[in-house]
C-alpha cells in the first residue's frame, strides 16, 4: 500500500474515532487498519493515535499529521478532479442524505433522472429527517432545510421554501380563526419536532418574534403533521412543498398570512475541510438548476 492510501485510512480512523468503523466504511477488516497505522507510527517512529479500550485520541504529532494529510489529500484530489473533469463524465459513488418528506415528494424523482443522466454515477440515497454528521457516516453530502445553518456548517444554498399555518376548513369553523400569532396559545397547534418544540418565529415590524405554541400531537415528519391537520386535529407550521397539493385541494387553509415567517433555505451540507469531487459538484449543480425552477417551492 502506498502512502497516499496509508494516509487516508489514518483520516479515516481519525475522523471516525474508531478502527472498526474505518473498516467497515472501507470494506476491509479491522485487522487491516491496525497493521496499516501500526506500521505507519513506525515508519514515523512516532505515536499518532493513543489507544485505550473504549476510545482513540489524537497525539499532539497525530494531531498535526492529520491536518496535514487532510492538506496533501485535498490537492491530489484537486488535480485529478481538475484533469478528469477536462475529458471524464463523472464518475463513482455519492452517498447522500435527504430529508423524507422533501426527498420523497421531490428529490427522490430528480435522483432517478440524474442517475439517467449520469450512468456513470452511483447514488446511494439515505432517507432521514434527522441531522446527520456526514464525516462520520461516510456521507458525501446531505441536503438540509432550515432557516439557520450552524456556524461551522460548509454548505451551498441551492434553494428556498416559505413556511405557511395551515387548518381544515373544519377545525376553523369549530375553533375560529386567529387572526395574530399571539392566538395560537388558544389552539391546538400541531408541533414539527424537534425544531418547533420552542414555538413557531414570526416577523413582527421586521423583527423575529417566538410564539409558545402547543397541542395533543407531535411528530418528526412533516406529512404526518399535515394529515393531522387535514383531519382537523389542529393547526400546523409547514413548508410549502408539503402544503402545497393540500392548500390547492382545498383540505386545508392558509392562515395568518398578513405576519410572515422566516424563510427556509435548501442547502446542500457538504463534509469541512474536503476537496469537493467532481461528481458531488455536478449533483449540486444539477439539483439548484432543478429546485429553483419549481415555484410552489417558493411559495408562489
Amino acid at each position: 500500500m502506498d502512502r497516499l492510501d496509508t494516509m487516508h485510512t489514518f483520516v479515516r480512523v481519525a475522523e471516525l474515532g474508531s478502527f472498526s468503523e474505518a473498516a467497515r466504511q472501507m470494506d476491509v477488516a479491522r485487522s487491516v487498519v491496525t497493521r496499516q497505522i501500526a506500521a505507519l507510527e513506525a515508519r514515523l517512529g512516532s505515536k499518532l493515535i493513543a489507544r485505550s479500550t473504549r476510545s482513540l485520541a489524537l497525539t499532539s504529532a497525530g494531531s498535526a499529521y492529520l491536518e496535514k494529510c487532510r492538506e496533501i489529500l485535498n490537492l491530489v484530489e484537486a488535480a485529478d478532479g481538475v484533469a478528469a473533469q477536462e475529458h471524464q463524465a463523472p464518475r463513482g459513488l455519492l452517498r447522500v442524505s435527504v430529508p423524507l418528506s422533501f426527498g420523497l415528494r421531490h428529490l427522490a424523482p430528480l435522483l432517478t433522472d440524474f442517475s439517467v443522466t449520469y450512468p456513470e454515477v452511483t447514488v446511494d440515497l439515505d432517507f432521514t429527517d434527522r441531522r446527520v454528521k456526514l464525516i462520520e457516516e461516510g456521507l458525501d453530502m446531505a441536503i438540509r432545510i432550515t432557516a439557520q445553518l450552524d456556524p461551522l456548517d460548509v454548505a451551498r444554498r441551492i434553494g428556498f421554501s416559505r413556511l405557511v399555518v395551515v387548518a381544515s376548513p373544519d377545525y376553523l369553523r369549530r375553533h375560529g380563526e386567529p387572526t395574530h400569532p399571539a392566538q395560537l396559545a388558544d389552539h391546538q397547534c400541531l408541533v414539527y419536532l424537534p425544531s418547533q418544540q420552542a414555538g413557531w418565529t414570526f416577523l413582527i415590524d421586521g423583527q423575529a418574534q417566538r410564539f409558545p405554541v402547543a397541542g395533543r400531537l407531535r411528530a418528526n415528519n412533516g406529512d404526518a403533521i399535515l394529515d393531522a391537520s387535514c383531519r382537523g386535529l389542529g393547526i400546523s407550521c409547514q413548508p410549502t412543498f408539503i402544503a402545497a397539493p393540500a392548500l390547492e385541494a382545498g383540505r386545508v387553509k392558509a392562515i395568518l398570512t398578513a405576519y410572515r415567517m422566516p424563510e427556509l433555505g435548501i442547502h446542500a451540507l457538504l463534509p469541512g475541510n474536503r476537496y469537493v469531487p467532481h461528481r458531488v459538484r455536478v449533483l449540486i449543480d444539477y439539483l439548484a438548476e432543478r429546485i429553483g425552477a419549481r415555484p410552489y417551492w417558493e411559495g408562489d
